[in-house]
């Protein structure tokens, strides 16, 4: 008999990767009964301005001190290893070719990631590799009616996490940062440490 091997890959600047983000990867882990939850940090994301991210090695170690001790997350340097820009589509296509023991494959996303699909690269492809495992965003929400119209296939691929309303964004951390206030409680203790260290976002 074969084996389920299930796994999920959330995507993300991470910078910084802050408590939304972990509430998210170990939602769908225990909710979806997922192995592993990799964490691809975006290299030259096509819909942001590459520029104003912090280095990779920064938001790196910041991953690596938010998600040590949990033997469930890792982190995959797909998209930092590779020329830009980044597309999404292509980072699954990589990473499936890289494990193809894993049987199901998840792709953990906010509502508000959901409601911009039909502007992303290749959907329908998108949606043939992966199930999309959505966190209820209050800020922005999906017409899931309108794109199950457009995208069939999302009515057998699309499940929706029980994680907590997150309110802030990795933008506004950073903008706490240069108006001095503190980060506790938002991020782990070990990434506001780093980050402070290296007087990033000041």
């Amino acid at each position: 008999m074969t084996e389920h091997k299930h796994y999920g890959v959330l995507g993300g600047s991470f910078d910084p990767i802050h408590y939304g983000h972990l509430a998210l990867a170990e939602t769908a882990r225990v909710q979806l009964g997922l192995e592993q939850v990799l964490f691809v940090p975006a290299g030259h994301p096509p819909h942001k301005d590459s520029f104003m991210l912090s280095a990779p090695e920064h938001r790196l170690a910041m991953l690596d001190l938010a998600i040590q001790g949990n033997p469930a997350f890792a982190i995959s340097r797909v998209d930092l290893e590779r020329p830009g820009p980044h597309y999404t589509v292509e980072m699954l296509n990589i990473i499936r070719e890289q494990m193809p023991d894993v049987t199901r494959w998840y792709f953990l996303m906010g509502e508000d990631a959901l409601h911009d699909l039909a502007s992303w690269r290749n959907p329908e492809e998108i949606l043939q590799q992966v199930t999309l495992a959505v966190m209820p965003r209050a800020g922005k929400r999906a017409d899931v009616l309108a794109l199950r119209a457009r995208f069939p296939l999302l009515a057998e691929r699309l499940v929706w996490l029980d994680v907590p309303p997150v309110y802030y964004s990795a933008t506004e951390l950073r903008l706490r940062v240069r108006k001095g206030l503190p980060l506790r409680y938002l991020v782990a203790p070990e990434v506001e440490t780093y980050l402070r260290e290296q007087a990033l976002y000041t």
